[in-house]
């Protein structure tokens, strides 16, 4: 496909390219043969940082403003997102060209499945015409894969999106979170954060999406730094392993304790939530140890569901958890917490105003919003973690197609207490 002036706009051939670079190497490759494609003068990818609240641009002689990082023949200049065209692009997910001096600057948002990957942003001589917008809209989405793929060979991206540095235990909570932090998936988008990026480590959240089913759990480690991340680490490794094997929530919650129980301290022990979400029957069910309760917006209402609590894993032997029934009903939001936002200190964040005053987000600008409230509220000096996960779901199960057929639609009536 040819652009206004005549030259072959090819996604093959600028991935071919990609193909034959080294990984470190790959994203100076799209760009250069990116900017040979459009005609660009300029092409530069801003990578987005571990909490969500920057971009760091990558550049090999740091030159300008801004923070800059230096490691070998990489450097790293730290942009803040708050106010600028960046801001706007990745909340309206969607391309934005602007006026330059000379000729115009186009930001396109880098993403995969609703993760925040980072922007893609050129400078053009002249303004752009539709195709070739789209045509750049589209390499923007085919570099979220190829970093993607290509941070799994280097460091390059990991240090790049250090904004702080990292404590050894903060550097052991990040192998326990999931590669993405967002995941949009047809019938529910997640995404979780953790406060603060840079040290402590015992709060942990996963999720993974089996052919039918969605798995989510959020654990909180007692303790801080190394003996917490350690804690977390038996636990989360617990779950996984239990979980990829086929156990049921039950068991894999038993697993869990008894695996704390053999290898942990006496003293030591881990809060959490396990949900399963059956995604053809369109239900859902938690096992719930020792954790606050988790929060549900139906309707613009805000409201705890009623889960009952059993003991945190690694206190009790042999302990059968509670499987306990969570109704779903479609635009229903599920918020978790860890204790660190609800913490004394923290109470003037006001979590529930604060979920039902943005209930027109994306899950993953919510669990952002709660944790820099959280932040705010106690001047920046967390003692404990502070974890958001917040989970939406549009429906699309057998139960959801039944309600449907019935003509019956969800009402705004406060939700009854789940068991």
């Amino acid at each position: 496909m040819p652009d206004q002036d005549g030259r072959a706009l090819d996604l093959r051939s600028l991935l071919a390219a990609v193909e034959v670079a080294a990984p470190v190497a790959a994203v100076d490759v799209f760009a250069a043969e990116l900017g040979k494609q459009v005609g660009a003068e300029e092409v530069a990818f801003l990578i987005s940082d571990f909490n969500g609240s920057a971009l760091v641009r990558f550049s090999q002689h740091p030159a300008g403003g801004g923070r800059h990082r230096s490691r070998g023949g990489d450097a790293a200049e730290t942009v803040p997102l708050a106010g600028t065209p960046y801001e706007c692009v990745l909340r309206a997910q969607r391309l934005q060209v602007c006026p330059a001096e000379e000729g115009a600057r186009v930001v396109a948002p880098v993403t995969a499945r609703g993760d925040v990957i980072g922007v893609l942003e050129m400078l053009l001589p002249a303004e752009p015409d539709a195709d070739t917008v789209d045509y750049i809209a589209a390499a923007a989405h085919a570099l979220g894969y190829v970093v993607i793929v290509n941070r799994l060979f280097t460091d390059l991206f990991e240090w790049g999106q250090r904004s702080q540095p990292f404590s050894l235990a903060a550097e052991i909570q990040r192998r326990l979170l999931p590669t993405s932090l967002t995941c949009e998936a047809g019938q529910f988008t997640v995404a979780g954060a953790v406060e603060p990026a840079g040290n402590v480590g015992g709060d942990t959240f996963d999720y993974i999406l089996d052919r039918d089913t969605l798995h989510v759990s959020l654990t909180d480690a007692m303790g801080h730094e190394e003996d917490a991340a350690l804690l977390a680490t038996l636990l989360v490794g617990s779950l996984r392993n239990s979980r990829r094997s086929g156990a049921t929530l039950a068991e894999q919650a038993a697993r869990a304790n008894s695996t704390l129980l053999l290898h942990a301290r006496a003293d030591q022990f881990v809060t959490g939530q396990l949900l399963r979400v059956d995604l053809t029957a369109g239900t859902a069910a938690m096992v719930n140890a020792g954790h606050p309760r988790p929060l549900r917006m139906r309707d613009g209402r805000v409201d705890d569901i009623e889960l009952a609590a059993d003991p945190p894993f690694g206190i009790v032997p042999e302990l059968g958890y509670r499987v306990q029934a969570v109704t779903l009903l479609p635009g229903d939001r599920l918020v978790f917490v860890t204790d660190g936002v609800l913490e004394r200190n923290a109470a003037t964040a006001d979590i529930i105003g604060l979920i039902a005053a943005t209930g027109d987000l994306h899950p993953r600008e919510v669990v952002q919003e709660i944790t820099g409230a959280v932040l705010r509220a106690v001047d920046g000096k967390l003692r404990d973690d502070a974890t958001a996960l917040c989970l939406d779901w549009y429906g699309g199960g057998e139960q959801d197609r039944q309600v449907g057929a019935s003509g019956n639609q969800p009402s705004g009536s406060p939700p009854q207490a789940d068991s």
